[in-house]
């Protein structure tokens, strides 16, 4: 008699609700995916921009060298 009452118990639970709940914990698995992708794409962005700011840094270091070294020579002539 149990399992006649669980058999028929199971039958009636709908698929929809088993489906929505299945989606509702893709749908947050999706939502964290995309933070830590965010997030790393914002850490190597972070990253490059360091890489630039110090290359710039070495420009204008050796451009104020070249114009050191320009204004010696105008000097001398």
């Amino acid at each position: 008699m149990l399992a006649r009452l669980t058999a028929i118990s199971a039958r009636r639970i709908p698929r929809a609700s088993l489906v929505a709940t299945r989606g509702y914990a893709e749908n947050q698995f999706n939502k964290k995916e995309k933070a830590h992708e965010d997030q790393y794409a914002r850490e190597h962005e972070k990253e490059q921009l360091k890489k630039l700011k110090e290359q710039i840094a070495a420009k204008k270091a050796e451009l104020a060298e070249l114009e050191k070294k320009h204004a010696e020579e105008s000097s001398k002539q």
